[in-house]
């Protein structure tokens, strides 16, 4: 049942057009996870579908009488200005209820007929029943703690929140109104992970529609059965979740990159050939081939237009450093180490010990508040004295070089470029500076921007880009993938996986997590312990014994395996069958351009005139393969 369809939406931002002809559907039950690079446009086209801006083309359709909510990421946008969460209808509805009910009391006291007041009462409170207005508070308490927020539903003041509680609170009421459309802007950001898994629950059984702008994979895996990627304008659809996603893609820019190949060969060979055709004023011949040759441009140009288009990319690696000693070596040791604030009974953290080697990557998980940025900072001395409260010895060999990179990336000078803020931290020339900017992004001019008008992303993948460059022995990361798209958060999981140094990091990002740590520290109820995976943290936080979280891994395992080898035994069988064509119309086509070569031998000499029936015949015959060879390959 769809109940939004876009129809050819254009958008444009002065000269750059950021929406160009974008159409697509939203159906009932749809999860559909929308993906793109920081400033494609996402965001824009929620605003549109909202209706607080106006497209320069195209149509927003609500199917019947649709409603759509929608979740801002800007909380300047969340209204949060009225004594109560509960929605003004469902007040307006109260206060009706109430009165009628007042008036029928009042007319039965004095022997009056009610009959027509009980009927509007019973209207009323069907609307009220329907809008779920009955168990709304419970609902509400329920959705306000799994997002972490219990004993805040009955305030009556709510602009002393701060901004990820208010995000919080505009995501819980919005949720339990049930619009028929949830339009969630980066609902993750400010969430810890408990209780985006609530949120990856809730979302996974809606009875709506979801739509959410997400950059969190784990998120779209286990929510989305659809992801839809804005790139250069256009929009591409994919089924399944974030996972599936990767592999049809890769699938697709294998198999369309190789049709842009044999197009660009053609189309070289055929102009080749047209020049012969000229030079030997064969002028029927000549004309022949340049409706060919226009014909393999337009091919090639549409072939390259379905492939990511060159936006700017964060496209970077880590230059491993020849470090002496071998890589099992202690470098990092913390001994008893603890911290309690002084306006508190209990510690924030209780005394915890553990060793980081040479080039071990360990990361720090838990819930929003456990104390993971303290510890970080107690761990490299970023704090500068020692914290009031701490206790415990942190030690580090004297020869070891650290680097630190926290939430909100600061720099001495706001004023500098962006060359010159990387050529001032290191020994670097200027080509070699401005081919570094350019793997994180900075192209052409965008590498003399000045600091202070960079965006939150901006400025992270900046300091990243010199924090790398320096390469220290120890590099201490808080949150490093917030800011970042999903292409630049997978190149920097390769850059740190490489990297030849030891990383701790404090990360809420379950993919970067899965992929690049070693070993997890995760805090439950202010213990720390050492976990080999994410999983198996989770897991014990739940209570779950070690034994039950392998049978479960490996059980889980084993479905996914079953139901994605019958698809694909099928696809395979199609496949199969595609690529025999494929091979065959190779063959012919091989053998008919040799044919041809030897016929466009002839040319300078003798050419008899059912050599050149042939030579139709066969650009005819090839003609038609090509156009079957590009559609198979599509």
């Amino acid at each position: 049942m769809p109940l939004l369809t876009l129809d050819n939406i254009t958008m444009n931002f002065g000269t750059r057009r950021i929406l160009d002809g974008v159409s697509f559907r939203v159906n009932k039950g749809d999860r559909i996870a929308f993906i793109g690079d920081n400033g494609a446009g996402k965001s824009t086209l929620f605003k549109i579908i909202k209706g607080t801006l106006t497209p320069d083309g195209g149509e927003v359709i609500l199917h019947g009488n649709t409603i759509a909510g929608y979740l801002s990421q800007n909380m300047d946008e969340q209204d949060l200005s009225g004594a109560t969460l509960k929605p003004s209808h469902l007040i307006d509805l109260e206060i009706k209820i109430d009165d009628l009910s007042g008036k029928i009391t009042r007319a039965s006291e004095k022997g009056e007929d009610v009959t027509s007041l009980a009927d509007e009462l019973s209207k009323f409170q069907s609307q009220y029943e329907a809008c779920g207005g009955y168990d709304y508070e419970y609902r509400l308490k329920d959705a306000l703690a799994g997002l972490g927020l219990s004993g805040i539903h009955d305030r009556d003041d709510f602009s002393d929140l701060s901004g990820g509680e208010k995000m919080r609170v505009s995501l819980a009421r919005l949720i339990v109104d049930r619009p028929d459309i949830l339009l969630l802007d980066e609902p993750t950001n400010h969430l810890d992970m408990e209780a985006v898994e609530w949120l990856e629950n809730y979302l996974s059984s809606y009875g709506g529609a979801v739509f959410v702008i997400t950059h969190d994979r784990h998120f779209i895996d286990q929510v989305a059965n659809r992801v839809i990627e804005l790139d250069g304008g256009h929009i591409t659809e994919y089924k399944g979740g974030y996972t599936d996603y990767k592999e049809q893609k890769e699938h697709f820019i294998k198999s369309q990159s190789l049709v842009t190949k044999a197009l660009e060969e053609e189309l070289a060979h055929q102009l080749d050939v047209k020049q012969t055709m000229l030079s030997h004023r064969n002028i029927s011949g000549y004309h022949q081939r340049e409706k060919m040759v226009a014909k393999l441009e337009d091919q090639l140009e549409q072939a390259r237009a379905k492939l990511p288009s060159n936006y700017s990319k964060m496209s970077f690696t880590a230059q491993p450093l020849e470090r002496t000693g071998r890589s099992d070596r202690i470098i990092l040791q913390a001994k008893e180490l603890a911290m309690k604030f002084e306006d508190s009974e209990t510690n924030l953290f209780d005394p915890l010990s553990f060793e980081v080697t040479a080039d071990e990557k360990l990361f720090l998980a838990g819930p929003n508040g456990c104390g993971k940025t303290t510890l970080l900072k107690l761990l490299s001395g970023h704090a500068g004295e020692k914290l009031q409260g701490s206790s415990g010895t942190v030690l580090i060999g004297s020869a070891q070089s650290m680097g630190y990179m926290e939430q909100f990336v600061p720099f001495d000078d706001e004023e500098l470029s962006c060359f010159d803020e990387l050529v001032s931290r290191s020994d670097i020339g200027t080509t070699e500076a401005r081919t570094l900017l350019a793997r994180f992004g900075f192209k052409g001019d965008d590498a003399f921007k000045k600091i202070s008008v960079l965006s939150g992303g901006e400025r992270s993948r900046l300091y990243l880009c010199c924090l790398l460059r320096e390469n220290p022995d120890i590099l201490f990361l808080d949150e490093p993938t917030n800011h970042l798209d999903i292409n630049s958060r997978e190149i920097l999981e390769d850059a740190i996986k490489e990297y030849s140094g030891a990383v701790i990091c404090v990360s809420h990002d379950r993919f970067f997590i899965d992929k690049c740590a070693d070993k997890i520290l995760g805090f439950k109820e202010r213990k720390a312990e050492l976990y080999d995976t994410y999983s198996y943290y989770r897991k014990a936080c739940q209570n779950v014994p070690v034994t039950d979280i392998v049978q479960s891994d490996e059980v889980k395992e084993e479905n996914e395996n079953t139901t994605r080898n019958a698809n694909r035994a099928l696809g395979r069988k199609e496949a199969a069958k595609r690529r025999q064509r494929i091979a065959d119309i190779e063959k012919e086509t091989t053998k008919l351009e040799a044919e041809q070569k030897e016929l466009e031998a002839k040319f300078s000499g003798s050419c008899s005139e059912e050599d050149v029936k042939r030579y139709g015949e066969i650009a005819q015959l090839l003609s038609d393969l090509y156009d079957e060879y590009f559609e198979l390959n599509d």
